[in-house]
């Protein structure tokens, strides 16, 4: 059993953020499908509007949970500048991904849309790690 914990431990961050991430993808799917299904919305207007809500929901949950960093004020407003620049590259990718499977392969985009959200997480992980959310040399 102290096995265990110590493997929980020792890979703690990547485990919340695996599990977050994968809030963080329910979050955006759930957004996007009720806005394409139930709305009506064209596919890349969903994704834009549901990528929206995720990021602001996964600035948070990373922050706090995933990275834990405890800076607020001026250090809170550049980690979201940060994560918002790249989550704008990461949407720049989904919707690459989005366009070229939906409207030249005509694949399903429901499930174009999941494909596309395990790249995107896993490129911001990379982003997030080494990038936004790295421990300050003051911290």
């Amino acid at each position: 059993m102290e096995k265990i914990r110590a493997l929980l431990r020792e890979y703690r961050e990547i485990i919340s953020y695996v599990f977050w991430g994968v809030m963080t993808t329910a979050v955006n799917y759930a957004s996007y499908t009720l806005l394409t299904e139930l709305l009506h919305v064209h596919y890349l207007t969903s994704t834009i509007i549901a990528w929206t809500i995720s990021v602001l929901f996964a600035y948070f949950v990373n922050k706090l949970f995933v990275f834990q960093s405890r800076g607020w004020g001026w250090n809170a407003l550049r980690e979201l500048w940060q994560m918002v620049a790249s989550r704008l590259f990461s949407l720049g990718l989904e919707m690459a991904i989005m366009w070229f499977f939906v409207d030249t392969l005509h694949c399903n985009h429901l499930i174009i849309k999941l494909m596309a959200n395990v790249v995107v997480v896993i490129v911001n992980y990379v982003l997030s790690k080494w990038i936004i959310f790295k421990p300050k040399k003051n911290e």
